[in-house]
């Protein structure tokens, strides 16, 4: 039997806040390997003039509530902190869960959110990723209490301590994108999870450019879990019923042209779309929820389809 890893990544927009918390500890209670929110000021799925709250701390809030789920960003905006900053959070973060905090990074998108809070965008993408690139080797000793400093054109640091040091041995990092010159070369030098998403023909493009990133710098994929987003999951017996929901909660989050491509119907429709990604090597599964958090959808995929999709 291969072992399947579900993830609950609950967004942050539109809801309030004792719906986004009880959808965390049902995510715990319902046995979730993992828990996500977007690390995001403004909502990014439909009308950006919506509510949102900040990532930092509602996953702060779900380690409190909870008990064996792991908690993280999908992925954190690396320019909305100095990775000093970063690493300090994700370690108070493992404390306060006891060891089960992951620290996702990301080289960050929206440029609405930064122009709007004085953020800095960089000049495009690839300085952006430039910035990435020196950040995570500071988080990563930072992580492993090695006090390190840094130079870098953008990011400077001094025998910086990270005391106390993680719950964890090794606390991981998660690199979020499918940038194939950039992003994917990093997850393969520092990354213990990636996340990628995009469809199953996307995902199936961007392993096989990060195992050519890991020959070339001699690292065991294997070391690498891969982890990818698999759209919204809603789940009924009727399809239709299921589809509707989708919609539904679309509609709530003001989005004006809805995806497309989503494990939306009964549980052997869900499990047929879900097939090829365990087959990859891709098994451990992050499920978007957008409010209100549909209880059955979200039960069903733990109690049902991940039992279905182990049997493989």
């Amino acid at each position: 039997m291969t072992e399947v890893k579900i993830g609950a990544l609950c967004w942050n927009q539109y809801t309030d806040w004792p719906s986004l918390l009880q959808a965390g500890i049902r995510a715990d209670e319902l046995g979730y390997s993992t828990l996500w929110t977007w690390d995001h000021l403004y909502p990014i799925v439909g009308d950006s003039e919506g509510p949102n709250y900040e990532g930092w701390l509602t996953i702060t809030a779900w380690a409190q509530a909870t008990k064996r789920v792991r908690v993280g960003l999908m992925v954190g905006a690396n320019t909305f902190r100095a990775p000093t900053l970063t690493a300090k959070l994700a370690t108070t973060l493992d404390h306060i869960s006891n060891g089960r905090a992951i620290l996702g990074i990301g080289g960050a998108w929206f440029e609405e959110e930064h122009e709007a809070f004085g953020l800095d965008f960089g000049s495009g993408f690839p300085e952006r990723l430039r910035w990435l690139g020196e950040a995570v080797p500071i988080m990563r000793g930072m992580l492993d209490g090695t006090e390190p400093s840094a130079k870098g054109d953008h990011y400077h640091a001094k025998d910086v301590r990270n005391l106390p040091a993680p719950v964890q041995q090794h606390l991981p990092i998660c690199i979020g994108g499918g940038g194939e010159q950039v992003t994917l070369r990093l997850v393969a030098r520092y990354a213990d999870m990636n996340n990628v998403g995009g469809g199953i023909e996307n995902v199936r493009r961007k392993e096989e450019v990060l195992l050519r990133h890991c020959e070339e710098v001699g690292r065991d994929p294997s070391t690498i879990e891969r982890t990818t987003g698999i759209g919204t999951v809603f789940i009924r017996d009727d399809r239709k019923e299921a589809e509707r929901l989708f919609h539904a909660a679309f509609e709530r989050n003001r989005v004006a042209k809805h995806w497309t491509d989503q494990p939306v119907g009964t549980v052997d429709e869900v499990v047929e779309y879900l097939k090829p990604y365990v087959q990859l090597g891709y098994r451990h599964l992050i499920a978007g929820t957008p409010a209100d958090y549909d209880e059955e959808s979200m039960t069903r995929f733990a109690t049902e389809v991940r039992p279905r999709l182990e049997q493989l």
